[in-house]
């Protein structure tokens, strides 16, 4: 059968080829947007943003995702909170605008000199610095980077805006553990990851780029736990822009435990070393040396003995006690003191009513994260607690050093591939003696593994605890 072609169909293909083959000949021309428009004098290189309207920086157009998560920060709205905190001041402006702040620019710049709208809030240059050069030839040779490093006596990083009476964040964290840079401890560089910031960002998979990254290779010249190993600059996803969360009871996924976990639980391949930052493990229950004797509740397939402290009466777990923003009033000058709670500590020694770093008896403490994290009633109630927690505590390990020391030393030998009762119970019993916040992250899980590795011990050493020790609970029940 002879098929007959559609005459409109026909038409149709022969247009399609000639207009195909009129492209082949056609020139694409590209035409650069104008990214910066009209720069005002005295700008020193800081472009600031492209539309004030939609919030746009120069930057972001180019660096899409930065802009969007950047976009959902505070740092976005910096402006519009200064003029409606109700006290803006003149002063403030420059920490919450684009200028030589937070950067390694020395000279004036950006919003310090001209006054424009263009630089209202703290946008990439902030940290990254000055970046028109970039954008007019962009390049790998001069991309602006942040700096990671942070002090009170230096002129670049987040220090340079967060740090003074109106938020003492970096004078808190310079007073801190945080706050201080190690070199590989005890000559082991798998330590770095948890004592350096560069390495920790690295142990996190975070791969950005700052100013100091090559200067940090060197001998001594490691960089402290920082606001941006913590904090992520360019992401909202969790609160307070960490770079994970704090409410989440899984030492893998929660900020601090990802380094607070390290050995609270022994180490088979290491059995000469105890517990080394168990506080994750512990606080949710599942820490030390379990006896065969100690039964408790599941958590999934974990056995837990859980405290308030690591429950949902404190959402916040490892933060809800040891990062809390709050006043204090001096008692001598009257004047209202701001704490952000970055000396991180859960009852901080105070002076004078306000908070200061360093160690001091119970009744100079301020109790007070107590009562803000929502575990307790009332700051003497807390210290109550903590007293009576530590007395118990005490007692029962002074008990178990006491028997460990009759134990033959044939059960503390490393090397004959087993994990004797004496050296788990020498483990409870450095949990809680050297490690003394145990006690008070959880209480209920320190008791009966000091009362189980004291039992154990009897039934296989044939060593009786002394007579004045009590083996039953007495730190209340969960």
């Amino acid at each position: 059968m002879r098929r007959v072609l559609n005459p409109a169909l026909l038409a149709l293909v022969a247009f399609m080829l000639v207009s195909t083959a009129a492209c082949v000949d056609e020139r694409i021309v590209y035409r650069d947007r104008d990214l910066t428009g009209d720069i005002p004098t005295g700008h020193e290189g800081f472009v600031g943003l492209t539309s004030q309207e939609s919030n746009l920086t120069v930057c972001g157009n180019c660096h899409v995702s930065f802009q969007g998560e950047w976009e959902q920060t505070a740092h976005a709205d910096a402006w519009a909170t200064l003029q409606n905190s109700g006290h803006a001041q003149a002063f403030c402006e420059n920490c919450h605008t684009v200028n030589q702040l937070g950067n390694l620019t020395e000279a004036a710049g950006g919003y310090a000199t001209t006054g424009d709208a263009r630089y209202h809030n703290v946008q990439c240059e902030s940290c990254h610095g000055p970046g028109l050069a970039h954008v007019q030839s962009p390049g790998d040779d001069n991309i602006p980077l942040a700096p990671l490093a942070v002090g009170l006596d230096m002129t670049t990083g987040c220090g340079e805006c967060h740090q003074g009476a109106h938020h003492p964040f970096v004078d808190e964290w310079a007073e801190s553990g945080h706050g201080t840079a190690l070199d590989y401890p005890a000559g082991r560089p798998e330590c770095a990851s948890c004592h350096s910031g560069e390495d920790a960002l690295v142990a996190w998979g975070v791969r950005a780029d700052f100013t100091e990254k090559e200067a940090v290779n060197q001998p001594g010249q490691h960089l402290a736990i920082t606001c941006a190993v913590c904090h992520d600059p360019h992401s909202a996803d969790n609160g307070g822009q960490l770079r994970f969360p704090v409410d989440v009871p899984n030492e893998e996924q929660n900020l601090c435990m990802k380094c607070h976990h390290k050995r609270g639980t022994p180490d088979m391949a290491s059995q000469n070393r105890g517990p080394h930052s168990p506080e994750g493990p512990v606080l949710l229950g599942y820490g030390g040396w379990w006896p065969p004797n100690l039964q408790f509740g599941q958590t999934g397939d974990t056995a837990t003995i859980a405290a308030t402290h690591g429950s949902v009466a404190n959402p916040r777990l490892c933060a809800g006690c040891h990062v809390n923003a709050y006043t204090a009033t001096d008692d001598v000058t009257g004047a209202q003191i701001i704490s952000t709670g970055h000396l991180f500590a859960a009852t901080p020694c105070t002076v004078n009513g306000v908070p200061v770093p360093g160690d001091c008896a119970p009744a100079e403490r301020t109790y007070r994260t107590c009562t803000d994290a929502g575990c307790h009633g009332s700051e003497n109630v807390a210290r109550s607690i903590e007293q009576v927690a530590e007395l118990r505590i005490g007692s029962l390990a002074t008990q178990l050093n006491t028997m460990l020391a009759q134990v033959p030393a044939t059960e503390f030998n490393h090397n004959d591939g087993r994990y004797s009762t004496a050296e788990g119970a020498r483990f409870n019993y450095q949990l809680a003696a050297l490690f003394p916040g145990s006690t008070i992250h959880n209480p209920f899980l320190v008791e009966a593994l000091l009362i189980a590795s004291i039992q154990q011990v009897t039934n296989d050493y044939g060593i009786a605890p002394g007579p004045g020790v009590s083996l039953n609970r007495q730190l209340g029940q969960n």
